[in-house]
């Protein structure tokens, strides 16, 4: 064994012995229980980042620690391969998506490697390969046969710049969130998924994800977004170029708050409404207005942040209890997708509407009263809209009814007139996949002029995406393919064509983690790995046992994910409807950033070595300049670790300075695994400090260790020996609690708390240092595995540490003859004393009192004495 901590050699040697061993690659064992354990699968960008290292060895952690207690674990890793990024990269480079999207996977797996990670290599995947997208067609046909894939048109949000779909969260203050090109609305083809016929299982089974953070299960819940309420109609006889009645003569709208209707004051509709468009055709003055509505964003977060305007269209609607006249309004605010693409406006009641009469000048009547609040139209109150403390009033018969009273009593009343109904209504909507792109899967349907969409046969499966296009940025290239285009009809054998739209790459991330218990499976898209590994049992839920990935994900991916495990249940693939038992969302990892504006307001980034931080007196930042040329930058503040802002640490960086179990062991002691950490210099140096005592020590007790006994029977244990097991086996305690917790950052205190005791320890006793030394090594194993396991050969523990049986605490070495116990006068500490374990209280403030240290601090006798049992005593003077 060498003196001196050299990283990259033992290292080198420990993953060496983890290829040749085939160390984690797992077989489906029915003898052992089963674990699976998956982070989310990453893009293939190109680049690791610090960031990535903490993610992926919170994994690593859990992993190896179950492998020591017995379990078959299942730790894989694959690729989010397909999408536009690899589309935009190939335009700028010249170079086909596929040559790019390859040689970053082969770059990142390259930077994951010398971490040391667990994974088992052996079920990689990407999902831009055919033997796995075939599976993406093959389950398309499917759910097209059983009407849940299906084929419709509907105004999208179009990047004239990308000549692709954007989803509503893609557009940001009006412009595609990669390109900045204004979105345009357009009405286009494309197919769907009706995730709206699972809304009802979707919201009922969030109450089963016990496993799951409540941020999350309420972002789900959230989204789903279920609506009890009242549909209704304003009727009018507004008429249409030809003469016939806009939409039969009826505007309907949705609303939750039915107790408000006698409030109504104008309505307002959508810029793509029926009726906006025929007020066009009456107003061309409304034109503008209309087509500006059309290039914003459709997210709904962002319709409640921005300006509201509208403009009136002189049109009228009937109120259906009042008979009275309610002017129509194009408004912004007003989503077409959502609900009708009307809303009743009541501004007294409703914040949004509230601001939008008083923009306009619109009359503003309330409708509902809060007892002990005063209501006036200068400023929005929250309890204007509180229905759960007011009563109806202004509301003829409705006067004086509580809020379910009076939405009851209005929706009999509009029913007896045929003007409406209760409904329920869902935010949710179903899942467009079509994507004009190329790089993706595509959609297996053929286009024929005598038989219209008609579905590849299954045998012709897959649909081969040709690998050699390079993208223009003039449209997707499949339309210019012909060899990909021109086909047979599989029908009627005339030529037809393919279709080139390709699938949303959420398709490849809702059920690539149970194509990794199965991916060489060519016959099925699951199989006995999948049943083996996420299977429901009679005892047991089916899904995966751990899923880790960011919080950003807690939305679309999770939901899309929970649809498509459901659709695989309903086809008979298998027996369980949610896709993960446990979910972990980890923290981000930060870095201070530093940037220059250009009079444009365009952002140069500076990396945090090219620039010097003033300090004030207690070294907090005052200030900070460029080194390049003295003169002052902007200090960003600590952001998430992010390429664009340059502030990212590579992990080899760290890896060729302090080793990858530096890496690790930082990563995980700097916050709890949920929380975001700031990345430290200083607590990078103070790990890999930790990492050199722990091999130093292990190096000088290297003797006495191998000749140790591997047992403690028969052997006198000193109190020295005692204090330091006891110490040891404590520690242990909370050390194991800690990683059933996945609090890895008090796991990583905990080994540092070992190491302190065994280098404070006075005894001379070999084989106690040999017991203890290997609890350590094992502790600290899942974290920093290198040198962890050429300690533990070394110092010939015998066996491979990653196989050995897990420490579990003494409970002779937790019996204590002695005890501790800190001295306090007046909440002070004062000394401490040893007293015996069964020390009566008559004893234990005698010992107290005689103690020196508390002499000299009292004077004549206590006032009282309370001992806290086995922590303290705490005399009151």
């Amino acid at each position: 064994m060498q003196e001196q901590y050299s990283p990259l050699s033992v290292e080198a040697a420990a993953q060496a012995h983890w290829e040749d061993t085939r160390a984690f690659e797992v077989t489906e064992d029915a003898s052992r229980p089963k674990y699976y354990a998956c982070s989310m699968l990453p893009y293939p960008s190109g680049k690791l980042h610090m960031g990535h290292v903490r993610n992926y060895t919170i994994n690593d952690m859990l992993a190896r620690h179950l492998r020591m207690k017995g379990f078959n674990v299942l730790m894989p890793m694959g690729w989010d391969a397909f999408g536009l990024p690899a589309e935009n990269a190939a335009i700028a480079y010249k170079k086909s998506p596929a040559e790019w999207t390859y040689a970053n996977i082969a770059d990142m797996k390259s930077q994951m490697k010398p971490l040391g990670l667990a994974f088992d290599w052996s079920r990689e995947i990407a999902t831009c390969d055919p033997e796995y997208y075939k599976w993406n067609q093959w389950f398309f046909l499917k759910m097209l046969e059983k009407g849940v894939a299906y084929k419709k048109t509907q105004v999208v949000n179009w990047d004239p710049i990308d000549q692709t779909v954007l989803a509503n969260e893609q557009v940001v203050d009006g412009r595609g969130w990669r390109s900045g090109a204004i979105v345009e609305k357009r009405e286009i083809p494309g197919y769907y998924f009706g995730i709206t016929q699972y809304a009802e299982e979707l919201l009922g089974d969030i109450d089963q994800l016990t496993g799951w953070p409540d941020m999350v299960r309420a972002m789900q819940r959230n989204w789903i977004g279920k609506s009890e309420g009242v549909r209704f109609a304003f009727s009018h006889d507004i008429k249409d170029a030809n003469g016939d009645l806009v939409q039969d003569g009826k505007l309907y709208v949705f609303t939750t708050r039915a107790d408000t209707i006698m409030g109504v004051t104008f309505c307002a509709v959508a810029a793509e409404h029926p009726l906006a468009t025929r007020a066009a055709e009456l107003k061309p003055e409304l034109l503008p207005f209309i087509e500006e509505c059309k290039k914003g964003g459709v997210s709904e977060a962002e319709i409640a942040t921005q300006e509201k305007s509208g403009m009136p269209t002189g049109l009228f609607v009937t109120h259906p209890l009042t008979g009275e006249q309610v002017e129509v309004w194009i408004g912004n605010y007003v989503l077409m997708g959502y609900g009708d693409g009307a809303v009743m406006a009541v501004p007294a009641h409703d914040e949004r509407d509230f601001a939008f009469a008083k923009k306009y000048n619109l009359p503003i009547k309330q409708v509902i009263a809060v007892e002990g609040e005063t209501f006036t139209t200068d400023a929005w109150a929250e309890s204007y809209g509180d229905k759960t403390r007011g009563v109806t009033i202004n509301s003829g018969k409705y006067d004086g009814l509580a809020h379910k009273a009076a939405v009851d009593a209005v929706a009999a009343d509009l029913a007896a007139k045929d003007a409406g109904e209760k409904k329920t209504t869902w935010r949710l909507r179903d899942w467009g996949i079509s994507r004009q792109r190329y790089w993706g899967t595509p959609i297996p349907i053929i286009h024929c002029d005598c038989c219209g969409d008609v579905p590849v046969p299954y045998e012709q499966l897959p649909v081969v995406l040709p690998t050699d296009c390079i993208p223009d940025g003039s449209g997707n290239p499949l339309k210019h393919r012909d060899d990909f285009l021109n086909v047979d009809c599989p029908k009627c054998g005339a030529p037809a064509k393919r279709e080139t739209d390709t699938m949303d790459t959420f398709v490849d991330s809702s059920w690539y983690f149970m194509r990794y218990c199965d991916p060489k499976n060519g016959d099925a898209m699951v199989g006995d790995g999948t049943k083996y590994w996420m299977g429901a049992t009679s005892d047991a839920a089916g899904g995966m046992d751990q899923y880790i990935g960011g919080i950003e994900h807690a939305v679309l991916h999770l939901l899309y994910a929970r649809f498509w495990t459901k659709a695989m249940r309903d086809e008979g693939l298998i027996n369980y409807g949610e896709p993960f038992k446990n979910l972990f969302t980890q923290g981000m990892l930060l870095r201070d950033c530093y940037y220059r504006e250009d009079t444009s307001g365009k952002k140069r980034w500076f990396y945090p070595a090219e620039v010097e931080v003033q300090h004030d007196e207690k070294g907090r930042p005052l200030a900070a300049i460029a080194k390049e040329d003295g003169q002052p930058v902007i200090m960003g503040g600590i952001e998430k670790m992010s390429k664009s802002k340059n502030n990212v640490v590579e992990p080899k960086d760290i890896i060729e300075k302090f080793g990858a179990d530096t890496a690790r062991l930082f990563t995980m002691f700097a916050g709890p695994p949920e929380q975001s950490a700031a990345w430290s210099d200083s607590g990078v140096e103070g790990a890999y400090r930790y990492l050199r005592r722990l091999w130093t020590y292990g190096f000088k007790q290297i003797d006495a260790i191998k000749a140790a006994s591997n047992t403690l029977e028969g052997i006198e244990l000193s109190k020295d020996d005692k204090a330091l097991r006891f110490e040891v086996h404590n520690t242990l305690k909370q050390i194991n609690l800690d990683y059933e917790r996945l609090q890895y950052n008090t796991v990583v205190s905990g080994v540092m708390k070992l190491l302190n005791a065994m280098e404070a320890y006075k005894g001379a006793n070999h084989a106690v240092v040999r017991e203890c030394f290997g609890i350590l090594l094992r502790a600290i194993y899942p974290a920093a595995p290198h040198i962890a396991h050429t300690l533990w050969n070394e110092l010939s523990y015998g066996g491979d540490i990653a196989t050995v049986s897990w420490p579990e605490p003494a409970s002779d070495a937790l019996t204590q003859d002695e005890i501790k116990l800190m001295v306090q006068i007046n909440g002070k500490l004062r000394g401490e004393i040893h007293v015996a374990a069964g020390a009566s209280k008559e004893e234990i403030e005698a010992a107290a009192l005689a103690d020196e240290g508390v002499k000299k601090h009292l004077e004549g006798t206590p006032k009282k004495v309370i001992i806290v049992p086995g922590r303290l005593v705490n005399i009151v003077a």
